[in-house]
């Protein structure tokens, strides 16, 4: 029977002709190098240069993306924070940061220590700080007096532990009042719940500062009911400045997911509530966008907004996924090489867009007839049509839905210009 230490030994041993680095969806190099040597090797998608399956990114449609939101912030007079969690990609929050961005969302303490890790100095952490550690590893980023964070409170009782907390540590941490709404997730429901927090904010003051008010509209339906939750977050935040009650000029105003940030911009604009806020969206997936869910919201954005009309331009999908044609079992199916391990699949399956085979000049459209119809852990099933010109080692490259639940599942994602080069590899920090 083997011991312990002989399996440390042989995960120790190191064989005669070394195994080259390689990471998923990328390919073999000579040594371990860092992303930006990664670029400088003049690899190619079609040349079969990386390791299919791959996710990739497209570097003229980011830049796109960038300039239209950018430009739809703007026209509002509003400040921009995107929501990290969709990437986790310090190298798209510099991106975002350097296009004019007032700070990035996240939505954990882990995923703060990896932005402050990158050089990000403003986080709006969207959810509340709950727990020991959690506090702990904010409390020693707060020791940088060029970080700014806030976190959301929504109960007294939170408010009670963060305040004996940050005393301890003689710290003071910034936090925005939460808005909820019943049958959503976390956030003030009605006026005795609110009562409740403010006291306890009013009896912590000297260690925790209220700064703001937030919601997050995408826990509802309607356009309807969206509109009533913003109206409700423009009265307390005037009412809560009358009553003095803020810590911070200016006032932080934050709302919007990435469905229905349009009508989260017109409504607090309107308000008139001038200089003394900020008025802070907070939409993540703009940046990749998607050929899905995304699409669709977006499509009803640029009919409903007079801003994003007067554009006329749109956001574009700039991640896919691209994988082999591994096997022709049957005439009318192939098993792609790809599966749940790769791609997002609880909003809709991959769609096929393109069809390369290796050699040939440049990528094709994909048959209108061709369509995902399974998902296995690392296989694809190819609905095809009976005498289609599909072989063996095609590579097929897929449009997605729902860009949040694929990052998460590579590591790196080679950036793309419009001759397939990998010009730049992002790395990710899940």
């Amino acid at each position: 029977m083997s011991s312990y230490k002989d399996i440390r030994s042989f995960h120790s041993a190191k064989p005669e002709t070394a195994i080259k680095p390689f990471h998923k969806g990328l390919g073999v190099m000579d040594q371990a190098m860092e992303p930006g040597e990664i670029a400088q090797l003049g690899w190619n998608l079609l040349r079969e240069d990386l390791s299919l399956p791959a996710a990739v990114l497209w570097d003229q449609r980011l830049r796109n993306n960038l300039h239209w939101m950018e430009q739809f912030i703007i026209a509002y007079g509003l400040k921009l924070a995107p929501h990290g969690k969709t990437t986790m990609a310090p190298k798209l929050f510099a991106l975002q940061l350097q296009a004019g961005a007032w700070g990035i969302t996240l939505a954990t303490p882990h995923q703060t220590l990896i932005a402050y890790n990158h050089g990000v100095r403003r986080v709006l952490m969207a959810n509340q700080l709950v727990g020991k550690q959690n506090m702990a590893l904010i409390a020693r980023l707060l020791e940088d007096p060029d970080f700014e964070y806030f976190c959301l409170v929504d109960s007294a009782r939170q408010v009670e532990q963060l305040g004996a907390f940050f005393r301890g540590c003689g710290k003071r941490l910034r936090v925005l009042i939460e808005l909820g709404v019943n049958g959503g997730r976390t956030g003030v429901r009605d006026a005795q719940q609110m009562q409740a927090v403010l006291a306890a904010l009013a009896h912590w003051r000297e260690h925790i500062a209220l700064s703001g008010v937030e919601i997050y509209e995408g826990v509802l339906d309607t356009e309807e009911s969206i509109r009533a939750l913003l109206d409700r977050a423009v009265v307390i935040t005037r009412q809560l400045q009358q009553e003095r009650r803020f810590d911070r000029d200016p006032i932080v105003l934050s709302g919007a997911g990435s469905v229905w940030y349009d009508v989260v911009a017109e409504v607090f604009s309107a308000a008139g509530l001038g200089d003394s806020v900020d008025i802070v969206l907070r939409p993540g997936c703009y940046l990749t966008h998607d050929a899905g869910i995304y699409r669709e919201a977006q499509r009803k954005i640029e009919t409903r907004n007079p801003i994003a009309q007067q554009m006329r331009s749109s956001l574009l999908p700039a991640l896919q996924l691209w994988a082999y044609v591994q096997s022709v079992p049957e005439k009318q199916k192939a098993i792609i090489a790809l599966g749940k391990r790769d791609a997002a699949f609880d909003s809709g399956l991959p769609a096929p867009v393109l069809h390369y085979r290796p050699g040939n000049k440049a990528p094709a459209a994909a048959p209108d007839g061709w369509k995902l119809v399974k998902l296995m852990d690392q296989h694809a099933f190819l609905q095809i049509s009976e005498g289609d010109d599909i072989k063996v080692g095609d590579m097929i490259g897929f449009d997605i839905s729902h860009p949040c639940l694929t990052f998460d599942r590579w590591r790196y994602l080679p950036v793309l210009d419009a001759g397939y080069n990998v010009i730049d590899v992002v790395e990710t920090f899940f």
